[in-house]
């Protein structure tokens, strides 16, 4: 095995930390030649899509990347905005404001941004910190539910990169934060300021990314921790029943998915005579092409045409205050222990010291 040269750090140099913030990824342009590069890393993905590669190989090369990136390539056009794709301007939006916010809390961390498929990507990020000197990393993926095709895809090629690395620096991750008290109350924020400036609707639909029912069984938490999430914030929320519920949205394929689905489920409600409701995608942490167009277009149109009369999408934290405050204590949490922290320099220890020892501290 070949391992990559390493850069040349001063021996004694004072240790520098790293965090890395991962998302899903994103095509580079709305066009069909860039959807296709994308598919066929995404789709590829043995994480992903959990068929034999004998079996699944010649159904994507021979189909599947011959069809569907024209189609989508017209779908990330709708909601392609000025300064490229919604996912990667938010995503790196929000690590500059994570290396920020960490600032201002006294912690001297780098934070660089990567994208599990696509640009830029997790190696070429990890090349980065270590070329800055970086002795120690923080993964964070941005998905707030641990799931085998997301979180631990992104532990995958960060030990791919480790495979090919002499000098590893030390590494931690954050595989989850479904629950944690700060990421619940800035979604019920989020929606209290959504219902104060658009109105209430009759219920709040809670759609997370679907996964084949099947992962379930095989023992990925997915699932509980999404009704785990939606539970949480109904209760912060203080919502009856009747009020909410969880559904699952971006099927693929003809398999069973987890269940109810999003977009058939908002068809029987409007049948059943609901008027109006409201609908936020807590498995997100920015805004995309499955909440921007698959929800806020798709599953607005398919909820209207069936008789509902108000739909209202609540949009992703992004770079909401509340949010990035969330991710920021729960970087500063996960960082525990590592010397972010600016150490004073010789003097003023000697200063420090000499002050307690007068003032009769024990020495």
């Amino acid at each position: 095995m070949r391992f990559k040269t390493e850069p040349t750090l001063p021996h004694g140099s004072e240790p520098r930390i790293g965090l890395l913030f991962c998302n899903l990824g994103t095509p580079d342009a709305p066009e069909a030649p860039a959807l296709r590069r994308y598919l066929a890393q995404f789709l590829g993905d043995p994480r992903v899509v959990e068929i034999p590669k004998l079996a699944w190989w010649p159904i994507l090369h021979g189909i599947i990347l011959r069809v569907r990136p024209a189609k989508s390539a017209a779908k990330y056009a709708s909601v392609w905005m000025k300064e490229g794709s919604p996912l990667a301007v938010w995503t790196e939006r929000q690590a500059k404001l994570l290396q920020g916010m960490l600032g201002e809390r006294g912690h001297r961390v780098i934070v660089r941004h990567a994208m599990r498929y696509g640009r830029p990507s997790i190696a070429s990020q990890l090349d980065a910190l270590r070329a800055e000197g970086v002795t120690r990393v923080l993964v964070f993926p941005a998905y707030p539910q641990y799931c085998g095709a997301t979180t631990a895809s992104v532990i995958d090629d960060v030990a791919r990169w480790s495979l090919k690395t002499r000098h590893l620096p030390e590494f931690r991750f954050i595989n989850r934060y479904h629950d944690a008290p700060g990421y619940i109350q800035a979604l019920a924020a989020s929606v209290r300021a959504h219902w104060q400036r658009e109105g209430r609707g009759d219920k709040l639909v809670m759609s997370f990314h679907g996964m084949p029912e099947r992962t379930l069984h095989l023992g990925d938490p997915y699932h509980c921790e999404c009704l785990a999430t939606g539970r949480l914030l109904a209760e912060a929320l203080g919502l009856q029943r009747d009020q909410w519920m969880v559904t699952f949205q971006s099927r693929f394929g003809k398999a069973k998915w987890l269940q109810p689905y999003t977009e058939p489920t908002l068809r029987q409600l409007a049948g059943q005579g609901l008027k109006s409701v409201d609908l936020i995608c807590p498995g997100f942490a920015a805004d995309c092409l499955e909440t921007l167009e698959e929800i806020a277009m798709e599953a607005r149109e398919a909820f209207l045409h069936s008789g509902g009369q108000r739909f209202s999408y609540v949009p992703c934290l992004n770079d909401d205050r509340q949010g990035m405050r969330a991710l920021t204590e729960l970087a500063e949490r996960h960082l525990q222990g590592w010397p972010t922290r600016d150490m004073p320099d010789a003097a003023a220890a000697a200063r420090q010291r000499e002050a307690a020892l007068a003032a009769g501290a024990p020495r």
